[in-house]
């Protein structure tokens, strides 16, 4: 038995502790970030539905001040068309715009946006890539080697 067989035992078991240490402390930091989160989405799912409930009281309220002047068919169909009208502004709003959507509309684009345009078509960038003001520094002079006469990879072509 060599002298140093003795010590892989405790480094094998110092690793397996340390890991083991390492993985509860993971999990244990893991678990209070998604409690955290889990308590956020539950107030952000609370908040959405008092929003859809104080938008039906205003769709009510709104139909209730049109039958006091209309029959109530009338007011109905109002507040239906109101409530659709502005659910499909808010649909067009969150559409992202077409690329093409100067062209459509009859605007002439300016050089920028033609730029922007084709950088969001070609490589999916809303924006063009950043460019430097002036080209580098080119480093110092130095001799240029001669170029050779013919490249030695191309067949030469005979007359």
């Amino acid at each position: 038995m060599k002298p140093l067989d003795h010590l892989e035992h405790l480094d094998k078991h110092l690793v397996d502790e340390l890991a083991q240490v390492a993985r509860e402390t993971v999990r244990d930091e893991l678990r209070e970030q998604t409690r955290k989160q889990r308590r956020k989405a539950a107030l952000y799912a609370a908040s959405g539905a008092l929003a859809l409930y104080a938008g039906a009281a205003l769709a009510l309220a709104v139909g209730l001040a049109l039958a006091l002047g209309l029959p109530d068919w009338a007011a109905a169909l109002i507040t239906a068309v109101i409530l659709g009208a502005l659910a499909f502004v808010l649909r067009g709003m969150a559409r992202p715009s077409r690329p093409g959507a100067d062209h459509a509309a009859g605007t002439a684009p300016d050089a920028d946006s033609a730029r922007q345009t084709a950088a969001g078509t070609v490589g999916g960038m809303p924006y063009p890539p950043p460019v430097p003001p002036a080209p580098p520094a080119a480093a110092a002079p130095g001799p240029v080697p001669p170029r050779p006469s013919q490249a030695p990879d191309v067949p030469r072509r005979g007359a």
